[in-house]
């Protein structure tokens, strides 16, 4: 809350005029209270500048070979030890930062997009749209999450779109897991657009002759962007993890691309004897996806209006 002080000289008289703060002002003070979420989003920053600076930051080419050092655990030269190719864990660790945040990041935001859209036209016609519209998302969400993302990897792969195997390998995931994500972002804004529908502003805004798309767009979409943007937070950590899961089982990218799933996947074989191959990418999952679901919680609890009072 701000407050303005208005003095009349003749009178003597002092007047406080109370302006309310925004909803993103509450709701980022409320934010900032919760200690969990603030070194959450600390340590995601901390990750996605790693992941932006990796050239400089890592201490050698994450595919650097060295045959004298094969299979060494963590020492001062390699701090987080070496493969089975003499390939510093390190670096292959901070390196696979890049392509497991930006395939979480990316296809997060492609399915905010493309949900945020078909959700509200979804939401906004109602009626023979709606239902038709809903009724191929139950479809979909029909098929178990693991099928239909190696239906939409194969399908990628087979096409002829890129001569490039690799990049062909990195768009799958990227194409697997949008087809994949954009479903629950769909119902979420639908949700969110039936329950705007109904407030007496959106009924004064038609009243006064102002458009559906001016209606969704200007005076729906802000304000149900709270409840979609913790969706989002929730969604990044989980598309990291799907990726991380393909690649540990042989599915989804392969060397010599570094992710974090393809780290776990040349590490659980040799567990027992050189266990320091698992670990590192495991710890890095893990904080990782703690961070942003404690993020995401915070966030959901700032957006919250019944905590307005309660803070």
């Amino acid at each position: 809350m701000t407050t303005k002080t208005v003095t009349l000289e003749n009178n003597q008289v002092n007047i406080k005029i109370v302006q309310p703060n925004s909803l993103w002002a509450e709701s980022f003070k409320r934010l900032k209270k919760n200690k969990a979420a603030v070194i959450s989003g600390y340590f995601i920053l901390f990750i996605v500048l790693v992941a932006a600076f990796a050239p400089v930051i890592a201490p050698y080419p994450f595919d650097q070979q060295d045959v004298n050092q094969i299979l060494k655990s963590p020492n001062a030269t390699h701090l987080l030890g070496t493969d089975s190719l003499g390939r510093d864990i390190l670096s292959r660790l901070i390196y696979g930062a890049r392509i497991s945040i930006a395939i979480g990041i990316f296809t997060a935001v492609f399915s905010l997009l493309v949900g945020t859209v078909y959700g509200a036209i979804s939401g906004w016609m109602s009626g023979r749209v709606d239902s038709l519209m809903m009724r191929m998302v139950d479809i979909l969400y029909s098929i178990p999450a693991l099928v239909l993302l190696v239906l939409a990897k194969v399908a990628i792969e087979s096409s002829n779109a890129f001569s490039n195997p690799e990049a062909r390998a990195l768009f799958s995931i990227f194409g697997a897991l949008s087809i994949y994500g954009w479903m629950s972002m769909a119902r979420i804004v639908r949700g969110q657009v039936l329950q705007a529908k109904q407030m007496q502003y959106i009924e004064a805004a038609r009243s006064l002759g102002v458009s559906s798309p001016s209606i969704v767009i200007k005076h729906i979409l802000p304000n149900i962007m709270g409840p979609v943007i913790v969706t989002l937070t929730f969604q990044i950590p989980a598309n990291v993890m799907f990726e991380s899961f393909l690649s540990f089982i042989g599915l989804g990218l392969q060397p010599p691309y570094s992710s974090w799933g393809v780290l776990a996947n040349e590490g659980w074989r040799s567990l027992r004897t050189f266990p320091h191959l698992i670990i590192s990418p495991g710890v890095a999952i893990f904080l990782t996806m703690l961070s942003f679901n404690l993020f995401g919680d915070g966030l959901r609890d700032a957006f919250d209006p019944q905590l307005k009072n309660r803070s």
